[in-house]
């Protein structure tokens, strides 16, 4: 009786696994962006304090392992069974919710998307009970779940993003008023202060964040609690001190250490906070199987009520899932790709945009506009002029002769995305709060963005339709996750031969994600925009000329040799593969089209010649790629309405144009 159970254990286990690197893969956003971003520290030293933390974080995890057990149903209410099901739909849900996340290179809550496939699977499992039983209605139902928290959670969501936005705009106004972007020729002492303050905030955040629910916790509880004030202003003094002291004597600059402890702080709030997300489940449900086990009664018969009851998690698990996490970090591209999207829409400056305008973010920076013309009213002019020149960006002469990839962002706004963050984050712990530690990093990183005057005219659209399809996904996953768990529960219950087919399902959409975003990231142009500070002479207009000529040159012959042999054959599948082809190469050229304008702004003054030349080489290219576009679309609709065969002398002629191409 107990062999089906065993099995699914298996696949929990496995499942969890699974859902550890789809996870981490989602989550690294949250604590690498700002040190990634600022260039700070080199990346291999980045992920070796972010490793640290993730590994730190998953020993202190144990406390948040009830969320799974017992904070969104009532466990006294579902049979063994039940429970399983349950479990079996919420890690199936999650592992594809994310996975899809992850491919679109989109950060999502990996909290929110557990809490509303646990309320989904339970909430389906709930009502499916309550029908087999006349002694009951709908209105049982608040007897099963814990609907408190569900709403919690809703109400954390829309705080977090409006609080973590603003609070980042405020804090990041302030700090540039006080930096500038001319930090490094500030007093020492503003530095000092500066890192006492960050300092002080990021250990607090390590303690509260931390140490809360840690077993060892109680030993120190009796020193933090009721000298918060006392911890905080020693903590500042000592800090400072100590930061004048490294500024002074060994000449080193306090926001890169700052940034280095912030990446760590946040890595093991990550993880000691969403550990739980990846493996919570699987280990309520081993939980779960030993009580039954015991119990010697039927799994549709046992009260699962043991699991209201406090358990201690087992270290060796913690540490296995901590490394799992940290392989994860250094090995995942599909962390890459949404580490990009978060960089990209905090990027200082213009560039090469993602996410296309919509006319909800026309609507919100038109707004935004008319409120910027109208506090210019407001302000005498010397107050404004003096806001200025704090925003004025240095002027950096490079030398021409090498290309230097310059960071997203400066190491001020990085400092204050991982202060603000974790000070946020602290306060919502302290205050028992639910909270995404997803939603916070983000809004705060793009609040930040706003202050530092990052989204200029040229951009404004693009990020804030970025922001709000970012934020759009987050509702969507709640949504997504609540429906998609409460399908998968109930194939479950219905048969439990629905369990081995739905994780094939899994299985394959997995792979078939995987290959297809390895396709992507092959045919990822690498193109230069502004990132680039190379002032690109004429000589580097024709280099880079010619390899576009070059590429497309070959990418034609070949397109117009299959288009030929094609026809020949009537190769329909053929030609309709070969005009997608065609297709792509077209959206390539209009994306160099698109680029022109950032490509001429990094030019330099003297190559004027240099930025004609290039236009008119992209326009050759167009016109080569708008004709080849128009013999595969000829083409394809010839074979597709079923015309006749081109007869040998039409054929020859054709071949002939292609040997001469």
């Amino acid at each position: 009786m107990g062999d089906p159970y065993i099995l699914m254990l298996v696949a929990l286990a496995v499942l969890a696994i699974v859902d550890l690197v789809v996870g981490v893969s989602n989550d690294a956003v949250n604590f690498l962006n700002s040190a990634i971003g600022s260039k700070a520290i080199s990346v291999r030293n980045i992920m070796i304090i972010a490793s640290l933390g993730v590994f730190f974080g998953a020993i202190t995890s144990s406390g948040m392992m009830e969320v799974a057990r017992k904070g969104i149903f009532n466990p006294n209410m579902f049979m063994f069974q039940d429970i399983m099901f349950i479990f079996m739909a919420v890690m199936i849900t999650d592992i594809l919710l994310l996975d899809v996340f992850n491919s679109l290179g989109m950060p999502t809550s990996t909290t929110v998307s557990i809490v509303f496939e646990l309320l989904g699977a339970a909430v389906c499992i709930s009502l499916i009970k309550i029908s087999a039983n006349d002694a009951e209605s709908f209105s049982d139902l608040w007897n099963y779940i814990n609907y408190e928290t569900a709403a919690k959670i809703i109400f954390g969501i829309l705080l977090s993003v409006v609080v973590a936005f603003s609070v980042g705009a405020i804090v990041q106004f302030s700090s540039r008023l006080i930096y500038s972007f001319n930090f490094e020729k500030r007093a020492t002492y503003i530095s000092a202060l500066f890192g006492g303050f960050a300092i002080t905030a990021i250990t607090y955040f390590i303690i509260i964040k931390g140490m809360k629910g840690t077993p060892f916790y109680k030993d120190v509880k009796f020193l933090i609690e009721g000298n918060t004030l006392g911890i905080i202003a020693g903590s500042f003094i000592i800090w400072s001190v100590i930061s004048q002291l490294l500024i002074k004597i060994f000449k080193i600059n306090i926001l890169k250490l700052i940034i280095g402890i912030g990446t760590f702080s946040l890595a093991m709030a990550f993880s000691g906070n969403d550990l739980v997300n990846f493996v919570g489940v699987p280990i309520a449900a081993w939980n779960s199987y030993q009580a039954w086990e015991i119990s010697g009664v039927a799994a549709d018969a046992f009260s699962m009520g043991v699991l209201a009851k406090k358990v201690p998690s087992n270290i060796w698990l913690l540490l296995i899932a901590g490394a799992i996490m940290v392989i994860t970090l250094w090995t995942s591209s599909k962390a890459q790709n949404v580490i990009k999207t978060g960089i990209d829409l905090s990027r200082q400056g213009e560039g090469h945009e993602k996410f296309q305008p919509n006319p909800l973010s026309r609507v919100v920076v038109r707004a935004a506009m008319s409120l910027n013309k109208g506090i210019g009213f407001i302000f005498p002019k010397s107050t404004l002029n003096f806001i200025d020149s704090k925003f004025q960006k240095p002027v950096i002469e490079l030398p021409k002769d090498k290309t230097y990839e310059l960071p997203a962002f400066d190491l001020v706004r990085a400092s204050v995305n991982l202060i603000v963050a974790g000070i946020l984050i602290s306060i919502a712990t302290s205050m028992k709060l639910p909270l995404s530690t997803t939603y916070v990093t983000f809004m705060v990183a793009m609040g930040t963005s706003l202050a530092d005057r990052a989204w200029g005219r040229e951009s404004a659209v693009y990020r804030v339709a970025g922001v709000l399809n970012v934020i759009g996904g987050w509702f969507l996953t709640a949504i997504t996750a609540f429906l998609a768990a409460a399908l998968v529960a109930y194939l479950i219950s219905w048969d439990m031969v629905m369990i081995p087919i739905l994780l094939a399902i899994v299985a394959f959409l997995i792979g078939r994600n995987t290959l297809i975003h390895r396709e992507k990231s092959k045919n990822v142009k690498k193109r230069e925009y502004i990132e680039r500070s190379e002032l690109i002479t004429i000589n580097g207009v024709i280099e880079e000329s010619a390899d576009h000529i070059s590429e497309v040159i070959n990418r034609v012959n070949k397109l117009y040799s299959n288009v030929v042999n094609d026809l020949a054959d009537h190769d329909l599948n053929k030609l309709r593969k070969t005009d997608k082809h065609v297709k792509k190469l077209n959206d390539e050229i209009d994306g160099l089209k698109d680029g022109v304008f950032y490509f001429i702004k990094s030019l330099d003054e003297t190559s004027v010649q240099a930025s004609r030349f290039y236009i008119m080489v992209l326009g050759y290219l167009q016109d080569v790629a708008q004709s080849i576009s128009y013999i595969s679309r000829a083409s394809y609709k010839h074979v597709n309405n079923n015309h006749k065969n081109l007869k040998k002398a039409q054929l020859k002629d054709l071949e002939k144009i292609d040997n001469q191409l």
